[in-house]
This record gives structure tokens, C-alpha cells and sequence, in this order.
């Protein structure tokens, strides 16, 4: 026989005079994580080990403080860590289309960048005046004199052996020409063509005897024209080096410790050598320059700041891709939106004129070339909303490489040319964050996700409800007073809070470790103190957010209540009924959850069907809930099948029941009606059941016990309250038992009870009011018992279909 559960097993409650302080404002405030010991030592240990693969991913629910955690962590870490060297890309004079990267000290990104600028425009001012002066124009007159005089001699010899066979040597649209001439007159074309065909023939065989002299001093004027050049382009270099020696030699001493860096100033000093003619504004440089002012006359005010760009220096500026000069120590990025580009990097474009250009100092980086040297904290949900970005971060971190490139082009959809930047070197850790089932999601259908990520730190939900844990929630009430500017609470409202913590966890012994949850009480009960400006939260205005927020949620929960007081909904609350039972679930509505009785009836005829649940049978029924079913299949065989074959056809439904059923925990509710109807004693109405069941009777614990318990008393409490009412749970849930205290109170007028049961035979003996009956040596039951009427009734029906039979 089962008795009521006394009224202290209802609600775990914590009394004012426990708290050790009158108010939150006489605490001193904490940034501890609280209740998270085992999620902080693997945090630390994933931050602190260097080994590759071991990045972190932190499980847990929303609320539990998952991201203040880590950013407390990794920001302490990180402080005690060496800045990350800056990186810049340079342009790859060889081949612009892949920009080089270079690795600089902290902080010495910017300073290349200024001086680089500086360098540029110095040498823009020194190479003209250096070329203009009177010192290069005698030295270039000295230099080509001795050539021009060569060429005159040559030109001399060249024409004296065409004067003596009858030519003349003049200067044509196409080159120097040989003409003929007669009496010390050239001739014309129309001349030529008049002479007499012999004398024509005479002249052109001279001509050809002439034409290896001709090709010959031709060849030798070529020879000095080239080497002419020469000695212009040696005397430029010697003279352009002599400007601008000194600027060069400043900027290797200054960073001569970098060896890419002196690689990319020679390359800059060859290329500005090669390219003279841009730094002293040669004459079809004018004429661009010209054409391009034509051209800004031309387009709208808007546009004319990309003509103005001087782009032939552009070049030789540097892209600074990550500056660590203001952090202290390594860097720390929270990236929040975790797109391919936004992690990655990308190559900004533009469009003149209808021309997409890019080029290397359109780079944008990454956060992940931000957090490199340091610590990468993703949202892992939102992660998976942006494709490709998950991939390009597993291949950056197995490469141990950054690359830069379209998403495009790196799902192998993109075949244009672009830039493709030089890949920088990584070291980062990452620290993921989601729930649970991600993480579960990822391991197994994810073969590089094991490798990648070796450390997991799981944030629980609870914790123990023991004076520490108190004394931490009471200060963690007092930083988020302080933090927030709130009304403090004095101690009967930190003690309503602290059962508030409880009724979260849904355990009289834990707490719940959701503080966005509690967080968000104290601000709504804060609202309600600051409107009756008191001077302090107190009980009266916990409970008041307590039951705004409820009814702010539960308009469907009255619709469902007022259908049942109204007869829509069938649900008897007293009397007895053979075969009927009251049921218990939750309905869940986003972040509200209330309980909603439900009417579980049983039909049983002869047949060899079984258990048949209609729920299922109309595709309602979740596996969990048919699992549920076949389990009494097992528990009816092995009771009352020994000594004959189970010949019978049982259905369960769910009544008025038109959406989706999942769980097994009403099970035993719904054994209890199939033992009604098979032995025809009728169950109180008066008493609502919940809880799973085994193979053997044992009644097993459910979840949601506080809000199916609340959900009938409210039902109750409409159709008016008999004195007899009720609800049966498992023994096992009332360490669960979290009620509201209105129930608590209905319990104490006698009003309402609770009935804990651990077995079938207790909870089937309580709802008829006979006797279960136990098992006798010879497999019998005792006359009169439950479990006597039932098992008569199998046999009744073993019997009939055995009548059936056909022989054979």
C-alpha cells in the first residue's frame, strides 16, 4: 500500500535566515565561473598545450556561462603569452598576381609601411632634380659624344663609298636611303623610271655591288646605337643610385635583420632602375597623364577619386595585413560571424568603368590571419550557417597554412585569374563553441573533426545545491547588480532565487547552472522594484516575474484548459472508469513548458494481435513512445504467459490527441488501463499517473514531473477541487519535486496529494482499491486480486481462440 508523500518531499525550500547576508549589496561581487571546475581544468589544459590537434571544443547549453568563461580564460592566458609577429604582403615584382607575404616583429608592419611611403616619395623629388642637373648633362654629352663621333665616321665612310659609285645617302620617313645620282642631281623616282633601260640596269647592278658596304656600316651603326644605350642606361643606373644610394642603405640598415625584407628592397631598387621614365615623368607619360586628366573632365565627381590614384607608385606600397603593435600579449578574436571570407581573408575588388582590377593592396584579412599566434574563439552553430567556411578552416588547420582565395575557386566552380597571395604560416588555437549534440554530430560524421579538435570541456547544467554553491549564487546576484546598475535584493529574495535555481534543475539537491536564466528573473523582478521604487528586490517581486512570464507564455496552456472545463477536451476528475486513466505530458512552446493532462484508454478482444498502439498505427507515435508499448508486451508475457500462449488484441490510444507523441513515460498509465480492461475493475479518475515501466513492473523516473503535476492540479483546481485528488509519480522522481507553493498549500488543506510508487502491483492496488495479489508456489493468484482477475481473463481468452483454431 502506497501513502502520500509528506508535504516537506513537495519543494526543497531555502529559509531567509539560511542566507548569510541581509542584502547582495553588503557582498562583494565575484568573476569566478561558478559550478564549471571540471570544464575549467580542461579549458586550461586545451589553452595551455601546444601540441598539434589539440583544439577545443566547449559543450554545453546556452546560458552556462560557456563564453564568459573561455573569454575569461583566454584573455588571462593571452596576457601572459608574447605578442604575434605582424605580416604584410608586398608586391611580387616577377609575378603581381601572387603578392609575396612577409613575417615582421610586433609593430614593425607600420613603420615599413610609413617608411616605404616616405622612401617613395623621396626618390620621386631626388631622381628629377638628379637627372636635370648640369652634372648629368655633361657627363651624358661626354658619354655620347665619343659615340656620335664613331657614328659620324662611319656615316662619312658610308657615304664616300656611295658618292664614288654614283649614290647618295639621305634620311627617309622609313631610314636612311640610297639614291642615285646623275650630273650631282638625285634622282626622283619618276626620273629613274625615265632613263633608258640600260642605263636602269647599270644603276642597280652598282646598287647591288653597294649593298654590303651599305649592310655593313648599317650593321655598325646598329652596334652603336646599342651601345649608346648601354652607356645612357649604365650612366642612369650610376646616377639614380647615387640619389637615392643613400635611402636604400638606410632602409637595410634599419631592417637589416630581416632577410625577406632586404630581398624585397632590392627587388624595389631593380624595378625603380627598369622604370626610370615613371619617376622623371617622360614625355609619354605626360601625354597619359594628359589623357587621363581628358578623361576626369569626363565622369562624374564620384569617379574621379580612382583617376586621381597614382597608380604607377602603388606598387611599391605594403598591405598590412596584421598589426599586433597596440595588443597586450597574444591576440584574442572572438569572430562572431564566421564566413568563409571573414575567417579567411579575401581580395577586395573594385570596377572603373565597367573593368573589375584588384590587386595586392586590396588583401583584406581574416580572423584567422588576426588570431594567428593566438586564440580563435567560433560560435560553431553559426559556423554551419556559411558554406564552404567550415571546410577552408579544417584545411587551414591540417595545412598549418592560411590561404587566400576566392570560396569560389576553392570548391573548384571559379577558373578565372586572380591573385593568388603567398599562404602564411599558422599557429592558432581554436576554441569552438556549441552544445552537445554538435559536438556528437561532428565525431561521427566528421573523420577530420577527431584529429583537429582532441579536447572537449563539457558545462553542466546543475550543480550541487550545498552552502558554497549558495554562497556563489548570492554573489554572483551581487555582480550582476553592480554590473547592471540593478536594485539589489535582500534575502528573502535571494533565497526565492536560490529555489528558482532548483526548480531550473528540476532536482531538490542541485542547482541550476543557466544563469542567463536567473540573470534574466532578477532584471524582470528588478522592473517590478524600480516601478514601486522600493529599496530592495524582495520575495514578493521574484514571485511577480515568476508569474508575469508565465502568463505572458501560457495562452495556449488556458486555451487547453478552458476547452476541458468547457467539455471540448474529455477528462473525468472523479469517479472510476474501467479501462480509462488520466495521463500526464508536456507540451513545450520554446523556452515554456506546462503539463497537459490527457484521457489513455485501453480496448482488449481475442486475437493474436498484441499491444497495438494507435498512435503509432497513425504514424503520431515517436520511436521512444513505441518502444514504451512493446515493453508491456514483455511485461504481460513474462506475468502472465508461463503456463499459456498471450492470445489477445490490446489497443492504447491517446484521446483528442492530434499531434505527435513521444516518450515512454506513460507507459505505466497505459499498463494500467490494459490491466483494468482485462480485469474489468474500474480506476479512479480522481488520479493522474505518470512514469515509464520495465519488464518487470518496476515503475522507472520521468522528466517534466513538476510540470505534469501543476498541469492536473490546475485542471483540478477549474473543475473544482474534491478533496481526494491527485497524482501517482515514480518514487524515484521525488527528489524532482520543485512545486509551486500554490499546489504546496492545496496539499495542506488536504486538497491535493502525491502518491510515490515504485511498482505496478502498489500503483495498480491504489487506483482499484483491491489487491494486487502475489504470485503463488503453484503459479496461481490468490481469488479476487487484480492480478487474479486478469490472469482468468487470459485464460478466458486462450481458450476462445483455441476454439478458433482449424484443425489441422
Amino acid at each position: 500500500m502506497i501513502n502520500a508523500l509528506p508535504l516537506e518531499n513537495y519543494r526543497a525550500s531555502y529559509k531567509p535566515e539560511q542566507v548569510e547576508c541581509s542584502t547582495t549589496e553588503t557582498l562583494k561581487p565575484t568573476d569566478e565561473i561558478i559550478g564549471q571546475d571540471r570544464a575549467q581544468k580542461a579549458l586550461r589544459f586545451g589553452l595551455e598545450i601546444q601540441e598539434k590537434g589539440f583544439n577545443i571544443y566547449v559543450a554545453g547549453m546556452p546560458g552556462t556561462g560557456r563564453k564568459t568563461a573561455v573569454r575569461k580564460l583566454v584573455h588571462a592566458l593571452a596576457k601572459t603569452k608574447p605578442k604575434a609577429d605582424d605580416w604584410i604582403y608586398v608586391n611580387n615584382f616577377a609575378n603581381p598576381y601572387e603578392p609575396n607575404a612577409i613575417r615582421l616583429p610586433p609593430g614593425m608592419s607600420s613603420q615599413l609601411k610609413a617608411d616605404m611611403s616616405a622612401f617613395i616619395a623621396e626618390t620621386r623629388r631626388a631622381l628629377p632634380r638628379a637627372f636635370e642637373s648640369e652634372d648629368y648633362a655633361a657627363k651624358r654629352q661626354e658619354a655620347l659624344g665619343k659615340i656620335d663621333t664613331e657614328r659620324e665616321a662611319i656615316v662619312g665612310q658610308v657615304t664616300e663609298r656611295a658618292a664614288k659609285q654614283g649614290f647618295t645617302i639621305q634620311m627617309g620617313p622609313t631610314g636612311l636611303m640610297v639614291i642615285p645620282v646623275i650630273e650631282d642631281k638625285p634622282l626622283t623616282q619618276e626620273d629613274f623610271e625615265a632613263l633608258p633601260s640600260e642605263k636602269k640596269a647599270e644603276i642597280l647592278q652598282k646598287r647591288e655591288a653597294l649593298d654590303a658596304d651599305l649592310r655593313s656600316g648599317f650593321h655598325q651603326l646598329r652596334e652603336l646605337d646599342a651601345k649608346g644605350m648601354e652607356v645612357v642606361s649604365k650612366l642612369n643606373n650610376e646616377v639614380a643610385l647615387y640619389a637615392i644610394g643613400h635611402l636604400l642603405a638606410g632602409l637595410k640598415e634599419k631592417y637589416g635583420k630581416i632577410s625577406e625584407v632586404i630581398l624585397y628592397i632590392d627587388s624595389v631598387q631593380k624595378d625603380i632602375l627598369e622604370n626610370l621614365g615613371t619617376f622623371l615623368g617622360s614625355g609619354q607619360q605626360q601625354q597619359q597623364q594628359q589623357q587621363q586628366q581628358q578623361q576626369q573632365e569626363q565622369v562624374p565627381p564620384q569617379f574621379q577619386q580612382w583617376l586621381a590614384k597614382d597608380l604607377a607608385f602603388r606598387k611599391y606600397e605594403i598591405s598590412v595585413v596584421v598589426d599586433n603593435s597596440t595588443l597586450e600579449g597574444a591576440p584574442v578574436v572572438f569572430e562572431e560571424t564566421p564566413s568563409y571570407q571573414n575567417l579567411l581573408g579575401k581580395a577586395e575588388k573594385e570596377v572603373q568603368f565597367g573593368i573589375v582590377t584588384t590587386d595586392f593592396m586590396m588583401i583584406r584579412p581574416g580572423s584567422v590571419h588576426k588570431a594567428n599566434g593566438g586564440y580563435l574563439v567560433i560560435p560553431v552553430l553559426d559556423l554551419f550557417r556559411y558554406p564552404l567556411a567550415w571546410d577552408g578552416l579544417k584545411s587551414a588547420l591540417k595545412t598549418e597554412k592560411v590561404k587566400i582565395e576566392e570560396p569560389g575557386e576553392q570548391a573548384g566552380l571559379i577558373t578565372t585569374r586572380g591573385l593568388k597571395p603567398q599562404p602564411i604560416p599558422l599557429s592558432v588555437k581554436v576554441i569552438l563553441i556549441g552544445t552537445p549534440d554538435i559536438n556528437q554530430i561532428l565525431n561521427q560524421g566528421d573523420p577530420d573533426y577527431p584529429e583537429l579538435f582532441k579536447v572537449r570541456a563539457d558545462f553542466d547544467t546543475v550543480m550541487d545545491r550545498n552552502e558554497d554553491n549558495v554562497r556563489n549564487y548570492a554573489a554572483f546576484i551581487c555582480t550582476l547588480c553592480k554590473r547592471f546598475n540593478l536594485i539589489h535584493l535582500d534575502n528573502t529574495a535571494i533565497a526565492k532565487v536560490v529555489e528558482y535555481g532548483s526548480r531550473l534543475a528540476e532536482d531538490q539537491k542541485k542547482l541550476s547552472t543557466r544563469f542567463s536564466g536567473v540573470a534574466d528573473l532578477i532584471r524582470e523582478a528588478n522592473f517590478y522594484a524600480t516601478q514601486e521604487k522600493a529599496k530592495n528586490i524582495t520575495v514578493r517581486h521574484i514571485q511577480e516575474a515568476v508569474e508575469e512570464k508565465m502568463y505572458r507564455s501560457n495562452l495556449i496552456q488556458q486555451k487547453i484548459q478552458e476547452f476541458i472545463e468547457r467539455g471540448v477536451y474529455l477528462i473525468d476528475t472523479e469517479g472510476s472508469q474501467v479501462g480509462q486513466i488520466n495521463g500526464l505530458s508536456v507540451m513545450e512552446l520554446g523556452d515554456f513548458a506546462f503539463g497537459r493532462p490527457s484521457r489513455v484508454t485501453a480496448s482488449v478482444a481475442v486475437g493474436r494481435g498484441g499491444i497495438i498502439d494507435i498512435e503509432r498505427q497513425a504514424q503520431l507515435g515517436g520511436p521512444t513512445h513505441t518502444k514504451g508499448v512493446l515493453i508491456l508486451g514483455g511485461y504481460l508475457a513474462n506475468k502472465y504467459a508461463q503456463d499459456k500462449p498471450l492470445s489477445l488484441t490490446a489497443k492504447l490510444v491517446f484521446e483528442q490527441s492530434y499531434g505527435g507523441v513521444d516518450g515512454d513515460s506513460a507507459s505505466s498509465t497505459e499498463l494500467y488501463a490494459i490491466l483494468s480492461a482485462l480485469s474489468g475493475l474500474p480506476l479512479k479518475q480522481s488520479i493522474a499517473v505518470t512514469g515509464s515501466v520495465n519488464q518487470r513492473g518496476e515503475v522507472q523516473a520521468i522528466g517534466g514531473v513538476n510540470e505534469k503535476l501543476e498541469g492536473f492540479f490546475e485542471l483540478c483546481k477549474a473543475k473544482g477541487m474534491a478533496g481526494h485528488q491527485g497524482a501517482m509519480i515514480p518514487a524515484s522522481n521525488v527528489q524532482n519535486l520543485m512545486l509551486k507553493e500554490e499546489l504546496l498549500e492545496a496539499a495542506k488543506a488536504g486538497n491535493f496529494a502525491i502518491y510515490p510508487v515504485r511498482t505496478i502491483d502498489e500503483g495498480i492496488e491504489f487506483l482499484t482499491g483491491v489487491p494486487a495479489g502475489e504470485r503463488q508456489p503453484d503459479g496461481s493468484y490468490k481469488e479476487g486480486t487484480v492480478n487474479f482477475l486478469v490472469n482468468r481473463r487470459l485464460q478466458e481468452m486462450a481458450e476462445k481462440i483455441r476454439e478458433f483454431q482449424v484443425p489441422q
